[in-house]
């Protein structure tokens, strides 16, 4: 087998196993499901599934997600390393893949990356191209979102992201999912801690992808103040969240005020991106 096909195979099978597309998922624990439901069920499950604890029994819940829904990233999947859908893979390796055959010079960073997904498939990239010496940022609180600060920015006002337990993943975890593809090593770079006070600080000069997936307005907006600058001449902006409001102000917000005018390119009914000039 060719090099070139080879490499394009692996890459194709990473995407497959990262969004867990190759097996049907199996039933979950009814808990899991707490993100759709009010604040009174969740309570109401949460005595429920305790007392069958108690018993040794977990209720189980079947997952009746389309194959349209998975590859368009509109679920919460219990079993996949992440929820981006297999059109925003695609979009993450074509800017990736780009980069590197143009030779734009920089990092790669996720901010928001709950079980590490598209930065173990970032990496897998890199380790398929035999880079060695970019680096993946691994940007994330690692304790899910914070609580909107509305006096500060009102566009946050009521966002519920913040109670939602699903959303936070350890960093140890997150670790560990690298090292079950063997992707764990120093071109692998943590940030722990919120945006605001991990990205002014962290190491990297220039970046050539940048993958904002922060949800919130404050989220957003600290990741581009920072990171855009940074941005090489060449490089990718993808914003994973521009469906939602508050995210999808903050890009129009710092779009305007740097003068910015790079046609922002759909990629499906959530994310986009840009190539910067």
């Amino acid at each position: 087998m060719e090099i070139m096909e080879a490499k394009k195979r692996y890459i194709d099978l990473m995407k497959k196993a990262l969004s867990f597309t190759l097996w049907t998922e199996p039933p979950l624990p009814i808990e899991a499901y707490n993100y759709k439901r009010s604040a009174l069920k969740k309570t109401w499950f949460s005595l429920l599934t305790g007392i069958f604890d108690l018993f040794h029994i977990r209720l189980m819940k079947d997952n009746r997600f389309s194959q349209e829904d998975i590859t368009d990233g509109k679920v919460w999947p219990g079993y996949a390393d992440t929820m981006i859908g297999l059109k925003r893979l695609d979009n993450l390796q074509y800017c990736v893949e780009t980069a590197l055959n143009d030779k734009v010079p920089g990092d790669l960073i996720e901010t928001g990356v709950w079980r590490g997904g598209a930065c173990i498939f970032m990496r897998a990239i890199l380790a398929a191209y035999e880079d060695n010496e970019r680096k993946v940022y691994v940007a994330d609180s690692f304790a899910g979102l914070p609580e909107p600060d509305a006096e500060k920015y009102p566009q946050d006002s009521g966002d519920k992201h913040f109670i939602e337990d699903y959303l936070a993943v350890s960093q140890e975890e997150v670790a560990n999912n690298f090292k079950r593809y063997d992707l764990l090593d120093e071109q692998v770079v943590f940030l722990k801690g919120w945006f605001k006070d991990t990205l002014p600080s962290a190491s990297f000069t220039e970046l050539a992808v940048i993958r904002l997936d922060g949800d919130m307005y404050e989220s957003t907006m600290d990741a581009l103040k920072v990171l855009y600058p940074k941005l090489s001449s060449g490089g990718f902006c993808i914003i994973d969240d521009y469906a939602l409001k508050g995210c999808r102000q903050a890009v129009e917000d710092y779009r305007q005020e740097h003068g910015i005018n790079e046609e922002i390119m759909k990629i499906d009914w959530s994310g986009c991106y840009w190539r910067k000039a």
